[in-house]
């Protein structure tokens, strides 16, 4: 019988979901983290299941002819990126082949095409929004053997960067970061060095104490408008003045700076209070011809010029018309809505977040929208089972849908099929639920998959966006 530790040299086959690859020993599955496909590797067995074994790369002996240099100095160690040694094309590869896979095993679709993955021209520095952690830190092989020989001090446990992999309780303390943009990591010194320079305390998730919890920063691609946003856990304007002149002597296109306070227990970069020290306290980005108002915690989608990419893919494959009321469930804060409202009749956005809700409402006044309504409310009871508000709304003959990671409830999936569209386009950032939710809106042959289309939105990880469009069937 094998054991934990052990060690094999395994030929590794292809990707796994999650950026493991794939390796066979004596007919099981190994799931391996660290690898290429194609690489000749020495593993380290971490975990041992009756039908699979887990490994850890160690020595890579014969490197695939798919592997790439990265360039981030953190690759390997920061959880922010797996694919940096993998070429950029086999990334794209892999990724409409998790579709593929997704599609045939889950869903038992065997005859559907998919489209070759929408890669991005832009493939570091992409993100228009990074959220940076304080907390303890992370020590590199020599930090480690420092510290056993008696030769750390308490500031070297402040770290402010990104979590380890798989770790919440440890933060990698990054100097560099190839995601946002250089003037992004060199905030992140900065704002670094001074709360080192004032020896401001980290929060701690065990005692709850503390005051530095999150440094956010939200970029413009189009209007270039800068936010730097710290989350702490209490009020101190003395502190939040300083860091504010210091920031803007050093990097005067900041256009704002906010604060956002929170005593909550769960690590998310949202305040329950918000001050402003700088600027009008929000940003301006731009998807197409609209405008959109984004402020510390509005959701929007982190990768601009991708996501630009995805909306025009959502518009050709729900095949618009000038007449067509389409329904945008899981509408957010209406950027799909607003995309698509010059090219139909009427637009009506369904969001559970109310919120959010009234950021789109927002966007559309923004914009000069007339033509896209807005209402809030649970999507399982909203679509047909209350008469009242459909009363005032015509039926649509579009659906579109992108739901959270987690897909839709059972629920809503049948209220979809109530409806009768005419055309269904599903977004989604999880192909294995999209599937899953994909078999229930094709039962009994009333819809048929007509174009499926991946969408890179996040280089170097292996993350995937994928649009499916659903023709309703002739004799249905």
């Amino acid at each position: 019988p094998m054991r934990r530790g052990e060690e094999l040299t395994l030929k590794l086959d292809t990707f796994a979901f999650e950026g493991k690859s794939i390796a066979r020993h004596e007919g099981l599955a190994v799931f391996v983290y660290g690898g290429v496909p194609g690489d000749e590797a020495k593993v380290r067995l971490t975990k041992i299941k009756k039908q699979f074994l887990e490994a850890d790369v160690i020595e890579v002996l014969a490197p695939s002819p798919l592997r790439t240099e990265p360039r981030c100095k953190h690759f390997g160690t920061c959880g922010g990126c797996k694919w940096q040694n993998v070429d950029y094309q086999a990334q794209l590869d892999f990724k409409r082949q998790h579709v593929i896979d997704a599609l045939e095993r889950i869903g038992g679709f065997k005859s559907v095409a998919v489209n070759p993955t929408l890669g991005a021209e832009q493939t570091y520095f992409y993100r228009n929004k990074m959220e940076f952690s304080f907390g303890e830190k992370w020590l590199t092989e020599e930090e480690f053997e420092s510290a056993v020989n008696g030769q750390r001090s308490d500031d070297d446990r402040f770290a402010l960067g990104l979590h380890i992999s798989g770790r919440f309780d440890r933060v990698l303390d990054i100097e560099e970061c190839w995601l946002q943009s250089e003037t992004s990591y060199r905030i992140l010194n900065a704002v670094r060095t001074f709360c080192k320079e004032r020896h401001l305390s980290i929060y701690s998730t065990v005692t709850h104490t503390g005051y530095l919890r999150h440094l956010v920063i939200r970029q413009s691609a189009h209007t270039k408008e800068l936010m730097v946003n710290l989350v702490t856990s209490d009020d101190r304007p003395e502190i939040l003045e300083e860091i504010t002149t210091r920031l803007l002597a050093g990097f005067p296109q900041i256009t704002t700076v906010v604060n956002n306070i929170t005593s909550r227990k769960s690590q998310v970069a949202v305040g329950d209070v918000e001050k402003t020290y700088h600027g009008p306290g929000l940003i301006h980005e731009r998807l197409g011809k609209r405008t959109y108002r984004i402020s510390a915690n509005s959701f929007f989608q982190t990768n601009t010029q991708q996501a630009e990419c995805l909306y025009e893919a959502v518009r050709r494959m729900a095949r618009l018309r000038s007449d067509d009321v389409v329904f945008d469930l899981y509408s957010g804060t209406g950027s799909i809505a607003l995309h698509i409202a010059d090219d139909v009749r009427e637009v009506v956005g369904i969001e559970a977040v109310e919120s959010a809700v009234e950021d789109a409402r927002r966007n559309a006044t923004i914009n000069s929208v007339n033509n896209c309504q807005f209402v809030s409310g649970d999507l399982k009871e909203r679509l047909t089972r209350d008469a009242s508000w459909l009363a005032h709304h015509p039926l649509p003959n579009v659906i579109i849908a992108d739901p959270p990671r987690s897909g839709m409830h059972e629920k809503v999936s049948k209220e979809i099929l109530a409806l009768h569209p005419d055309r269904i386009v599903y977004v989604s950032c999880n192909p294995t639920t999209q599937t899953r939710d994909l078999r229930i809106l094709c039962c009994d042959s009333q819809y048929a998959i007509a174009e499926v289309q991946p969408v890179d939105m996040f280089p170097h990880t292996y993350h995937i966006e994928n649009v499916v469009s659903l023709m309703r069937s002739v004799r249905s």
